[in-house]
């Protein structure tokens, strides 16, 4: 089988695109679906093995790509790798700002360390990315970012952190999107809400009745997959998208909508199965969280 995507075969043929935190979740199914309409796809992340194994899935489907292993919190390693690409590649036609990450835990309880750790991987080092890709290759040929923020409109409780630093890459998208507009360079941000993702796996256990309840607060009723987030991206990085910059896409349901007093309703089976709102599982290899193998598929 091969990635089942919405867009034209050869889309991004001859181009070189980014993708930060690659290794897993939503960075390796964008990586997938842009290797397989022809871009080569540089995996950036901080373990080579994760690299590796996504790198030879691409090889094995017939795509192009290649990895750098790199903390984006760096500047110096951020530097050196958009500067290895460009020297292997020849050019950088996107990037999508992917890599994040961020634990469960009240304000009262993060520690000035762990506010900074998280801010410093969600922020700090997408701007970095972004920098360099611009300084170093987009100023001068253009082309197009895509910041992976979060669904943390009405706040984030128990990960405040998270939240700041998303809302400030919002911030950054919409400044970016300003200041880069004169050099042919798109910026935008996807926010996913509630994504069926590898990145589950790494909560605790205490949290997996909080995580499998997360379905009935989305009037949608379900979780998103990865397909359907890498779809957003895909979109904003391609040209159908040539007029659109400073804005964030939202791969969430309508989760933020959800208001006290409103009594949501969700799809029965019946209209689960209408085309307009089935779920895309167009990602071949798509690996459902350990958290949800013994349950039914939502």
């Amino acid at each position: 089988m091969n990635y089942r995507s919405v867009f034209a075969p050869g889309l991004f043929a001859g181009q070189v695109h980014i993708v930060t935190g690659g290794g897993s979740g939503i960075g390796r199914c964008c990586a997938h679906e842009l290797a397989s309409l022809g871009a080569h796809v540089v995996l950036v992340g901080r373990k080579a093995e994760k690299l590796q194994a996504v790198q030879a899935e691409i090889d094995q489907d017939g795509g192009r790509a290649s990895h750098a292993v790199c903390d984006i919190r760096s500047e110096e390693a951020v530097r050196a790798t958009v500067a290895g690409v460009l020297a292997a590649q020849g050019r950088i036609d996107g990037l999508v700002n992917n890599a994040g990450g961020q634990y469960i835990a009240p304000l009262s309880g993060i520690s000035a360390k762990g506010w900074g750790a998280v801010l410093d991987t969600n922020l700090t080092g997408g701007f970095l990315m972004a920098r360099e890709c611009f300084n170093q290759a987009m100023q001068g040929t253009g082309g197009a970012i895509v910041n992976i923020v979060a669904d943390m409109w009405g706040s984030m409780p128990n990960m405040g952190h998270s939240g700041a630093a998303r809302a400030g890459m919002v911030s950054f998208t919409e400044t970016a999107a300003l200041e880069w507009a004169a050099h042919g360079v798109r910026v935008n941000a996807v926010a996913p809400g509630y994504i069926a993702s590898s990145g589950m796996d790494h909560y605790p256990p205490e949290a997996g009745e909080m995580l499998r309840a997360m379905p009935r607060t989305v009037p949608a009723g379900r979780f998103g997959t990865e397909a359907e987030t890498s779809a957003a991206v895909v979109f904003l990085l391609g040209p159908a998208a040539a007029f659109i910059s400073g804005e964030v896409l939202r791969v969430d349901g309508a989760r933020p909508q959800v208001r006290m007093g409103w009594p949501m309703a969700t799809p029965d089976a019946q209209v689960r199965q209408r085309a307009s709102v089935r779920p895309f599982d167009g990602f071949h290899r798509a690996v459902v969280p350990r958290i949800f193998s013994n349950d039914d598929k939502n």
